[in-house]
């Protein structure tokens, strides 16, 4: 019987094979879901729907994202990640023909809210970032985190143009259509993300004693996880909001449809260079510190936005601002949990943290629709969220970068 040996550079060339292909799933699927706001007044002026009707369905697809994530992650950390990517980019592209082709709010909410939801839960930052863990060494895993966020912080960039000139061009329902064609993609990608190398095994080898119950129950038993968890609340809340609500806030305000494209795309760009930025302070800097200040610098932006005249200059400022904090909070949340738990279970447990990100998203979205129809304003939610804000950078203030005290010991037995 003959064994096959891989050398260091196959391996090599593996993983860095392996990290693009989670790069360009990231932002395919990112990039729809965040152009989504663009399609609300076409959407409901030709269906004759209301805008709490698209704020629903967008708030439904926040919640199964959620509650789908620790779902799919412990399903991706015990059965490999590629199988649950190809599910997600056929249930993707299911969500959006279904979007596209519903003539009652019922199939706004089943195709963008339910299957959308649950695409993106199977494909997003949770499931990529898990894998990238297992492939790169514990010093590397805050700067591959800062790629896979900005890979689909570029998705944003590159969807939010398109997806203008795929409306202007051929409507919102055959926009939506191309896109679906586009998730197809995904499945294939995903071949590149089969298997679960661990990067020195030996010393992780600790982790298999653990059931997933058994990491569950010690993860919320541990105070810091459980303040991330409050933490990641308000991140969904405030860009979860922005996203399915900015395009209409400016409408509103008589700014011209140019500017939101340029708003949103500007989110996107300076979301790269946020993302990457974040991980490498990350890879040098207390995380919890870093939290704090990306929290206290989103409230500082939006109220700044508010108390000034909306211009288009004041428009492109708070765009290009919020885009450097807009996902900068994923690569050290998602670091921070590794540090607690390591990575056998951190689909599962990254993910967990992130439903509370999507109960937050769920209820910015969902609330931007409900307080406008009663208001016929957003600036309640929008002075909520500059409140929420620094109630994380609260929470993220006592969290200690350590092991937990399993992991610690099992470190210390020779």
């Amino acid at each position: 019987m003959t064994t096959t040996t891989h050398s260091p550079s196959d391996t090599r060339f593996a993983t860095i094979l392996a990290i693009a292909a989670g790069c360009l799933i990231a932002l395919l699927t990112f990039g729809p879901r965040s152009a989504i706001g663009f399609f609300q007044l076409p959407m409901i002026t030709d269906r004759g729907w209301t805008r709490e009707d698209f704020a629903i369905a967008i708030a439904i697809q926040n919640l199964f994202w959620g509650a789908g994530q620790p779902i799919f992650g412990a399903i991706a950390d015990k059965f490999g990640t590629a199988k649950v990517l190809v599910l997600s980019g056929l249930l993707y592209a299911a969500g959006l023909a279904v979007t596209a082709l519903g003539e009652a709010p019922v199939w706004l909410i089943v195709g963008q809210g339910i299957l959308v939801g649950l695409a993106v839960a199977a494909g997003s930052f949770g499931i990529v970032l898990a894998a990238f863990a297992r492939r790169v060494t514990p010093e590397q895993r805050s700067f591959v985190f800062g790629l896979g966020t900005a890979a689909g912080s570029a998705g944003m960039f590159v969807f939010a143009p398109l997806t203008r000139g795929l409306i202007d061009a051929y409507g919102w329902s055959d926009a939506l259509l191309v896109m679906a064609g586009t998730l197809l993609i995904v499945p294939i990608l995903a071949i590149a993300l089969r298997g679960a190398p661990r990067i020195g095994s030996a010393l992780l080898a600790h982790e298999v004693e653990q059931t997933m119950g058994e990491a569950l129950r010690e993860a919320f038993a541990t105070k810091g996880y459980r303040l991330l968890t409050a933490g990641f609340f308000v991140c969904g809340f405030q860009v979860a909001f922005i996203t399915a609500h900015f395009p209409a806030y400016l409408a509103d305000k008589g700014i011209d449809a140019t500017y939101a494209v340029i708003g949103m795309a500007l989110i996107g760009f300076f979301n790269i260079i946020g993302s990457l930025a974040s991980g490498v302070i990350g890879q040098r800097s207390p995380k919890p510190m870093l939290l704090v200040f990306i929290y206290i610098g989103r409230s500082i932006a939006v109220t700044a936005f508010l108390l000034t005249p909306i211009t288009p200059a004041t428009v492109v400022v708070f765009s290009a601002v919020m885009g450097i904090l807009w996902l900068s909070t994923v690569p050290p949340t998602n670091a921070l949990v590794a540090i607690m738990f390591g990575t056998k279970y951190l689909g599962l447990l990254g993910g967990a943290v992130f439903f509370s990100h999507q109960v937050g998203s769920f209820l910015g979205v969902w609330l931007g629709g409900y307080l406008y129809s009663i208001y016929g304003t957003y600036d309640p939610v929008w002075w909520l969220g500059v409140g929420l804000g620094l109630f994380a950078a609260l929470v993220h203030w006592p969290i200690r970068e350590e092991a937990a005290p399993r992991l610690t010991a099992s470190a210390a037995t020779p």
